[in-house]
C-alpha cells in the first residue's frame, strides 16, 4: 500500500506555522583583520584608560547610593525620596551618562518626548539585547526598576540598587507577583510622585531581529505605558548579549576598543489601554508590543525565556542548543502543554535522535518504534515532519504528538485496537498474536523487532498483555496511537468487505 499523500492544507498550521526568526537568542560576532587589529592596538592603549574610568565611576555611584540611603528607616522605604535624599540621588544619573561616555557612548540621538511618571508611569523598553540597555535610560531619565531583593548585597552595585527604590521581587514568595502588581499600581497613583518604573518585557535578550513575547506582569497593572526603543546601529556589532554567543566580558572588552559607539533611543507615545486591555493583561503586552514592532519594521514571534530552558537542557542531552527552541508562548497556549511535559519530551525526542543532531529521520523514527519502514510509518512520518523537509525536529515532534498521535489515543479506540490484536478473545494478547498483527501489516519486521516491541508492552514480564497494560503503553508511547488505530480501521474494513460478500454469495448462487 502506497503512503497517503500529506495533508498540509490544514487550518492548524496556520496558527503553528515556524516563525519568521527561527532563533532570536544566537548572535555570531565576525571580526575582519582590519577589526582585529584595532582592537590589538587598542587593548593596551585605550581600553585600560576607559576601564580604570569605569571602575573608578563606580565606586562613585556606589558611594552616593549608600549615603542616598544611610540611616533610612524600615517606614520610610514605602516611601518615594524626599529632602536631601533625593538631592543627593541626583548625581546618579551624570554619573551612569557619564559610564556610557566613557564606553564610547559620546552623543546618543533622541527622539519622541519623555511623557511624565503621572501620565505613564510605566517605561517598556525593547528590544532588550545588551547589559548597556539600562545604562542608556540615563540619557533621559533616571528610572527605578524591578529588581530581585538579593541584588541589594552585590558589591558596588548594590548601593545603587537601593537608591534607585526599585520594586523588589522574591523567588520564594508566592505571592510576589500580585504585590508586584500591586506596588506599581501604587506607586501609579501617586501623582508623579515615583520615578517612572522601566521593565524589559521580553525578559531576556535577545539578538533584536525580532520582538520576542512580552510577559504580561507590568501590563495587569492596567495603567498607561511608554515604550521606548533602543538601537545600536554600529557597523560592528559589540553590545548584543545572547544566551548563545559572546560572553558579556568579551562584548564589554570589544566594546571598549571602539573608537566611537552609537546608540539611538526613540521614544514612542503613549499608550494608554482600553477598557478590554485593563482587564486582560495578556491582551495589553501583545499590543503595546505590536505598536513597537510596527515601529521597528520586526517581525515578533512567540518565544520566551522558557525557549532558553529547554536550550539549557538540550545542550545537557549532548543535542544542539537550538533543538530547544519551539516558540514555548505558542506551544504551550495553543497544545496546552506545560514546561515539565516539554521537559519529559525532550528526553525523549533525545532517545529517539540517535546521532544527536537535532533531527530525526524516518530511520530513527522507525528505529525507535521497532518497526520496518512500511507505507504506515512513512505516512506517520510525514504527519510530523510539517515542512516537508524529510527530518523531524522537536518543534514538529510536539505539534505531532499533540495533533496526530494523542488525539488517536482515545480509551475508545484502545479498546477497539485491543480486541483486534486479542485474536482468541481471552482478554489478553501474547507474543504470537502479536507476532501474527505486525507480520501481517509489516512483512518485513524481525523477530528481534517484534520481541523488543513485546517485550517494552508487557511490563509485568507475565508473557502476555493486558488492557491496562496496552493502555498504559499507549499513554507512554502516543507515537503507536496512530499506527494502532489505523490498522484497527484497515482490519474492520476487511471484515466489513468480507462479510458483504458472504451475503451476497447466496443470492448470486439462487438467481443462477
Amino acid at each position: 500500500m502506497s503512503a497517503a499523500p500529506k495533508p498540509k492544507v490544514l487550518l492548524r498550521a496556520k496558527s503553528l506555522v515556524e516563525p519568521d526568526v527561527h532563533n532570536p537568542f544566537s548572535f555570531k560576532l565576525q571580526l575582519t583583520l582590519c577589526d582585529k587589529l584595532k582592537v590589538a592596538i587598542l587593548s593596551v592603549t585605550l581600553f585600560p584608560v576607559r576601564l580604570l574610568c569605569l571602575f573608578f565611576l563606580l565606586i562613585v555611584a556606589s558611594v552616593i547610593g549608600k549615603l542616598t540611603t544611610l540611616c533610612m528607616k524600615k517606614e520610610e522605604e514605602p516611601e518615594p525620596l524626599s529632602g536631601y535624599r533625593r538631592i543627593m540621588r541626583k548625581p546618579l544619573r551624570g554619573i551612569a551618562r557619564a559610564m556610557l561616555f566613557c564606553m564610547g557612548f559620546h552623543w546618543v540621538k533622541v527622539k519622541g518626548k519623555l511623557s511624565s511618571s503621572e501620565e505613564a508611569p510605566i517605561l517598556t523598553v525593547a528590544p532588550h539585547s545588551s547589559f548597556i540597555d539600562a545604562l542608556a535610560l540615563s540619557v533621559i531619565c533616571l528610572p527605578s526598576g524591578v529588581s530581585r531583593k538579593e541584588n541589594d548585597s552585590i558589591p558596588l552595585v548594590g548601593g545603587c540598587i537601593r537608591a534607585l527604590q526599585p520594586v523588589y521581587v522574591s523567588r520564594t514568595d508566592p505571592d510576589s507577583r500580585k504585590k508586584t502588581i500591586s506596588e506599581i499600581k501604587r506607586r501609579a497613583s501617586s501623582g508623579g510622585k515615583w520615578p517612572h518604573v522601566v521593565i524589559f518585557p521580553e525578559g531576556t535578550c535577545t539578538n533584536r531581529k525580532c520582538l520576542i513575547t512580552f510577559k504580561p506582569g507590568a501590563f495587569y497593572t492596567g495603567v498607561p505605558v511608554q515604550a521606548v526603543a533602543l538601537k545600536y546601529p554600529n557597523r560592528l556589532d559589540t553590545v548584543t548579549w545572547t544566551w548563545s554567543g559572546p560572553s558579556g566580558l568579551t562584548l564589554l572588552w570589544l566594546t571598549l576598543c571602539q573608537f566611537h559607539n552609537y546608540l539611538e533611543i526613540e521614544i514612542l507615545p503613549v499608550y494608554k489601554p482600553d477598557t478590554e486591555e485593563i482587564h486582560d493583561g495578556k491582551l495589553y503586552a501583545r499590543n503595546v508590543r505590536e505598536q513597537v514592532a510596527r515601529f521597528l519594521n520586526v517581525p515578533v514571534t512567540e518565544h520566551t525565556y522558557e525557549d532558553t530552558r529547554l536550550m539549557v537542557q538540550a545542550s545537557q542531552q549532548n543535542q544542539p542548543s537550538m533543538t530547544g527552541l519551539v516558540e514555548y508562548q505558542k506551544i504551550s497556549s495553543k497544545l496546552s502543554m506545560k514546561m515539565d511535559t516539554m521537559k519529559e519530551l525532550l528526553d525523549k525526542f533525545a532517545e529517539i535522535d540517535a546521532n544527536r543532531d537535532g533531527l530525526v529521520d524516518i530511520n530513527e523514527f522507525a528505529k525507535y518504534l521497532s518497526l520496518p519502514v512500511t507505507s504506515h510509518v512513512k505516512h506517520l512520518f510525514t504527519l510530523y515532519d510539517r515542512d516537508d523537509s524529510g527530518f523531524i525536529n522537536f518543534r514538529e515532534y510536539l505539534i505531532g504528538l499533540a495533533l496526530v498521535s494523542q488525539p488517536a489515543n482515545s480509551e475508545e479506540a484502545m479498546k477497539l485496537a485491543f480486541q483486534v490484536f486479542d485474536m482468541n478473545g481471552d482478554g489478553r494478547v501474547d507474543e504470537a498474536e502479536l507476532r501474527h498483527i505486525l507480520q501481517s501489516a509489516y512483512p518485513s519486521i524481525t523477530d528481534l523487532n517484534i520481541n523488543c516491541l513485546f517485550n517494552q508492552v508487557d511490563v509485568n514480564h507475565s508473557g502476555s498483555v493486558t488492557f491496562e497494560e496496552f493502555r498504559d503503553f499507549a499513554l507512554l508511547h502516543p507515537e503507536y496511537a496512530f499506527l494502532f488505530t489505523h490498522y484497527t480501521k484497515e482490519q474492520t474494513e476487511t471484515t466489513g468487505e468480507s462479510s458483504h460478500s458472504n451475503h451476497e454469495h447466496p443470492q448470486t448462487a439462487a438467481k443462477a
